[in-house]
């Protein structure tokens, strides 16, 4: 057997095109967004427009799926006093939830979790990776237990 892996995503992105995949068809018909982790520059906390057209899309998908729960992990670099970025890490959750909420979302089915630079995504020296917040689904009984 021979298995084929394409790590260029551009190349996949064009070959889903070509096959008539639509984005706004997948929507329509109710799937979860893929797309979970979003970065920002530095000192930022605010979603930039084809971000925040992600995160309206999870809301969507919150909408229709009343009993589905997330949880927001807001991240920092490690430049700077740790008690800046975790302040920072918790400006970039905050923003996350407000548009969640200001989309129809219920409060009851965020959890937020910020770790300043505790828990970097990759090597601490790539900042750029690790100024992120991802948005994570939690089974009914995982939220419930949290």
């Amino acid at each position: 057997m021979t298995v084929l892996v394409l790590d260029n995503p551009g190349l996949i992105a064009k070959a889903a095109v070509a096959s008539g995949f639509n984005a706004a068809t997948l929507m329509a018909e109710g799937k979860r967004p893929h797309r979970m982790r979003f970065h920002y520059g530095f000192n930022k906390h605010a979603l930039d427009d084809s971000d925040a057209a992600i995160v309206r899309q999870h809301a969507a998908y919150l909408r229709q799926h009343s009993s589905a729960s997330v949880r927001i992990h807001g991240h920092s670099d490690n430049y700077g006093a740790e008690d800046y970025n975790y302040f920072l890490s918790r400006q970039r959750t905050k923003a996350v939830a407000r548009l969640l909420i200001k989309e129809g979302v219920s409060e009851s089915q965020i959890l937020v979790a910020s770790w300043g630079s505790a828990r970097p995504f990759t090597t601490p020296d790539d900042r750029a990776a690790n100024r992120r917040v991802e948005i994570e689904y939690l089974s009914s009984d995982m939220a419930k237990a949290l």
